[in-house]
């Protein structure tokens, strides 16, 4: 998991977990949401070169609401090696709620001074983080 939603805990949906740590605004029109451009450009890519943060977000896809809040039916951490980056510059997911699911998953951890797309701001680290995962099994 790299600064994402670590699956919470069956019966729990992120919304309801999310609530209590502060997150960036998405826009929904109807069921379908996206970040402002200056919550992706600050909040989501807040790292980022600004000419690339402005062409990922004209390409951002949507989000639907039923992501956030379904109901997890089955946590695979509960059974598998977790891993989990938190990106502590993070503005779209509060780096605590990121250490808290971290925890919980008991996932090997490690933390960047990323926002959210540290994918792409960190690549090393995160591909360190990836390989060590394999290195697991299936």
């Amino acid at each position: 998991m790299v600064s994402g939603y670590g699956t919470p805990r069956a019966g729990e949906d992120y919304t309801a977990l999310a609530k209590t740590y502060a997150t960036a605004g998405i826009v929904f029109d109807g069921d379908e949401g996206r970040l402002s451009e200056e919550a992706f450009l600050r909040d989501f890519a807040g790292d980022l070169p600004e000419e690339k943060a402005k062409i990922l977000y004209a390409v951002q896809g949507s989000l639907h609401k039923a992501q956030l809040t379904g109901k997890t039916t089955h946590a695979a951490w509960r059974s598998k090696p977790s891993f989990y980056a938190v990106s502590t510059e993070d503005r779209t997911i509060d780096p605590d709620l990121e250490r808290f699911m971290a925890k919980r998953m008991g996932a090997t951890t490690i933390e960047v001074k990323a926002s959210h797309l540290s994918l792409i701001s960190h690549p090393q680290e995160i591909t360190d983080l990836i390989l060590a995962a394999a290195g697991h099994g299936k």
